[in-house]
């Protein structure tokens, strides 16, 4: 197989925006296609990731196509990847196999997602259909969600019960949460494309409105718009054009899975990061950096021990020690994080790899972690019987 390498990085700040689907993915399109200097001639692919646009905006079936055309990207082969908040990480997925199988030399892939619209709760119902629909009622009596639930995002009673479990399972507190949003704010008032950005206190996170015990507002992800693309090549047409870039060194992407559920690590997330660690040769004491999926603050400390960053039970010990933090021996969430940089589903995957990506071409700016040299991107999407439905781990190395 050729060496996939990432020879260009864009995304748009994730907000809540007024602007277009299109209009979106053209900014963050273009930007990928600048940083590469190249121009859009040039891609025999594009691989479009996105969750939710045919039932915010009404958008089904030709999404890529309609968001590419505006940029004269059309005539070639343009796939539409829904996989829920794992949509963008899966399109890379596939764009890293057909250009790993030397089908093609340069490929697209892209994340849009846009989730605001006049009737705010459009939006939260839209990411509340990422779970077996006709399971739900009875998911919901189980996990306690009350009538307020139609007020937020069905994931937060998801996420709630995981916490409490996980409490349970780990001796952590509410406190332990709280330290999470306090590193990934520090770390998004950084990042210029973060949705939000602050120097928070533990109190200030413990104090911000209850949404679901022991969910905190600010422990949990907001509704965010956005857009985020790379472009990829092979090792050989880079080297031909003298681009250069971070390789793709592990591509996984599984389904979820029945498991022991007071064993974190044997559901999607510890699997596939084991396949990734033995597809890139490394392992997690290798790692430099790392983009994980803290859709809610508890989340990050179940994904520690999924990726081998801290033993079972040992997420709590491992924030409060501060190794996590941006000036700590492995900085989790540089960007900010979804808590802190926003979670626009289908843009998120892809984001983190921009990250990546500028963490390992020592362009992060203020947030840039010295020395990096490998980079982690874990992205989950989907509830499916106790699990991420779809689970993508991506290792990328600057060598």
């Amino acid at each position: 197989m050729d060496t996939v390498v990432i020879v260009g990085a864009g995304m748009t700040k994730f907000e809540k925006s007024p602007r277009s689907l299109r209009a979106l993915a053209g900014e963050a399109v273009t930007a990928a296609l600048d940083h590469a200097g190249l121009d859009a001639a040039v891609l025999d692919a594009a691989y479009v990731g996105n969750g939710a646009a045919g039932l915010v905006t009404g958008q089904e079936m030709i999404r890529g196509q309609v968001m590419l055309r505006p940029l004269g990207i059309e005539g070639i082969p343009i796939f539409n990847i829904e996989n829920a908040c794992a949509s963008s990480s899966s399109a890379l997925h596939l764009g890293w196999q057909a250009v790993a199988a030397g089908m093609h030399d340069v490929v697209l892939c892209l994340g849009a997602e846009k989730l605001t619209h006049e009737d705010k709760s459009v939006g939260m119902a839209a990411i509340g259909t990422a779970v077996d629909i006709e399971a739900q009622a009875e998911m919901a009596e189980t996990l306690g969600a009350g009538a307020d639930s139609a007020k937020r995002s069905f994931f937060m009673d998801i996420y709630a019960g995981l916490a409490r479990s996980y409490m349970e399972l780990s001796g952590a507190t509410k406190e332990h949460f709280a330290q999470v949003v306090v590193k990934n704010q520090h770390n998004g008032a950084r990042n210029a494309r973060a949705q939000y950005g602050a120097e928070l206190s533990v109190a200030d996170v413990l104090n911000s409105r209850t949404i679901i015990d022991p969910l905190t507002l600010l422990m949990c992800s907001p509704i965010s718009d956005g857009a985020a693309a790379v472009v990829l090549m092979s090792e050989r047409e880079a080297s031909r054009q003298g681009l250069g870039g971070p390789r793709i060194r592990a591509s996984i992407v599984v389904s979820g899975n029945r498991h022991d559920k007071s064993d974190p690590s044997a559901g999607s997330g510890g699997r596939a990061a084991r396949a990734a660690y033995e597809q890139a040769g490394l392992g997690p004491e290798d790692l430099d950096c790392a983009e994980v999926h803290d859709a809610s603050a508890p989340a990050e400390l179940i994904v520690y021990e999924q990726l081998g960053l801290a033993p079972p039970g040992g997420g709590p010990e491992l924030i409060a020690s501060g190794a996590t933090a941006l000036d700590g021996r492995l900085p989790v969430n540089t960007s900010g994080g979804l808590l802190s940089k926003g979670h626009p589903i289908g843009a998120t995957g892809i984001a983190q790899i921009c990250e990546a990506t500028w963490q390992l071409r020592e362009e992060a700016g203020d947030r840039q972690v010295d020395g990096a040299r490998v980079a982690l991107a874990q992205n989950g999407g989907g509830w499916l019987d106790e699990d991420s439905a779809a689970m993508s781990v991506h290792i990328l190395t600057a060598d």
